[in-house]
């Protein structure tokens, strides 16, 4: 065998491994995602201020069990949850919307299975009970005109103590005074903490209830946040265009 056929062979070799190497790695980036924990990306202001536009997030996949919605496309291998465990009044979940079983949502879950729900003047009331609510600081926020906005903010504790903030954009919202919602058995209600700008379980259009095999995850942790000012290839503006102090910060 000559000197050049030994060359070929090592390097026919040292490719193979690195192919080798690059499958595992994606083999296990795979199941990560589908087992682990999934990033999402949040597009829209429905959990302003708890979620920001340009936040990009990690939901723990393996909070609530797994359906065929933790897995990608939902392919139709079983039904209903294995290894489930119940979720937790005042998680952010993402799930699928009912009306397509597709699209990934993330909102509060406010209302177990038999909860009795309904907003009454911007307050939320559970099982007939307000949810106790304090006014905070207001969310200031200017346009690109310059122009300044205070936006009331309120502390909102559940009956089981997990506390976040939400706002109120408009006092008379279309959403402020509802009637009585009675969360079906194996369903969930969801709402945003954003609660004049989200479309969720109060619009039975939108989201309604969601049932259980929906949930896909529950929100944990921030990875990277951007306010959206630096396209991708503006690498100079990148510093000014990340919001560093939400980088590693936990979900409410």
């Amino acid at each position: 065998m000559s000197m050049t056929d030994k060359v070929k062979n090592v390097q026919t070799d040292t490719f193979a491994e690195n192919a080798k190497t690059v499958g595992y790695a994606l083999l296990i980036a795979l199941v990560i995602r589908a087992i682990l924990f999934q990033p999402f990306f949040i597009p829209s202001g429905s959990m302003i201020p708890t979620l920001l536009i340009g936040d990009y997030l990690f939901v723990a996949k393996y909070s609530y069990g797994y359906s065929k919605h933790s897995l990608p496309f939902s392919p139709p291998l079983f039904s209903g949850r294995i290894m489930g465990s119940d979720p937790t009044r005042g998680d952010i979940v993402v799930f699928k919307t009912p009306s397509d079983n597709r699209t990934d949502f993330i909102k509060r879950l406010v209302g177990l299975p038999g909860d009795k729900i309904q907003m009454q003047d911007g307050v939320l009331y559970i099982n007939g009970k307000a949810v106790p609510r304090v006014r905070v600081e207001d969310r200031v926020v200017q346009d690109d005109l310059g122009n300044v906005r205070r936006i009331p903010q309120y502390r909102e504790t559940m009956p089981n103590g997990v506390t976040y903030i939400t706002q109120d954009m408009n006092p008379d919202g279309a959403y402020d005074n509802t009637g009585v919602y009675v969360v079906p058995a194996g369903h969930y209600f969801m709402m945003g903490d954003n609660r004049d700008n989200s479309s969720d379980s109060r619009v039975a259009s939108g989201v309604g209830y969601v049932p259980a095999e929906n949930l896909v995850g529950k929100a944990e942790i921030i990875f990277f946040s951007s306010n959206g000012t630096a396209s991708f290839w503006q690498f100079w503006r990148w510093p000014s265009a990340i919001r560093w102090d939400r980088i590693g910060k936990w979900t409410d």
